[in-house]
């Protein structure tokens, strides 16, 4: 008896996720991270204030294969606070793994500017504000003022703000 055919939902496409989870993972291995988890979910698992100070970068295993060691960045201003809480880490980071996986926490430090190699940014840069000239901000409501919507037109003005005031070579 001949099966029917199955048809796809995707038509073709796939999940981005599923693209580059190969990719993330044998980067990840490289660096003795055997789940992604730890590094994906840091901030959920240690807690937002020791996330904000440090980031983890390399679990190395003994010859022995008997509990791993954690390295976590930081900088030299907040190794001291890290150092008091590396064991309530270590914690943290086993109830993630859900076994004894990281038996030590150890802590790099490194200047917060400077070295090319060292530099640390454990929280995004602000964002700049553009200042926008005067002409720029009159063609753009001009652009946009046949426009009946109040929404549709903010939004048109917005995108022919940022067209016109964009910086050409």
């Amino acid at each position: 008896m001949k099966q029917p055919r199955r048809h796809s939902t995707t038509k073709g496409f796939s999940r981005a996720v599923s693209l580059m989870q190969t990719r993330i993972r044998k980067a990840s291995e490289g660096r003795g991270f055997s789940q992604t988890r730890l590094l994906t979910h840091w901030e959920e698992i240690v807690g937002q204030d020791t996330a904000r100070i440090a980031t983890p970068v390399n679990i190395s295993y003994s010859k022995g294969g008997m509990g791993a060691t954690l390295v976590i960045l930081t900088t030299g201003s907040q190794a001291p606070m890290l150092e008091m809480q590396k064991e309530q880490i270590r914690e943290k980071v086993n109830a993630c793994y859900g076994y004894r996986a990281i038996a030590r926490v150890k802590i790099t430090q490194t200047a917060p500017v400077g070295f090319a190699d060292g530099r640390v940014a454990f929280t995004p840069a602000p964002q700049k504000t553009k200042i926008i000239d005067a002409a720029v901000k009159e063609s753009a409501k001009s652009m946009a003022a046949p426009c009946q919507s109040d929404a549709l037109r903010e939004a048109l003005e917005t995108l022919a703000r940022n067209v016109l005031s964009k910086n050409k070579p």
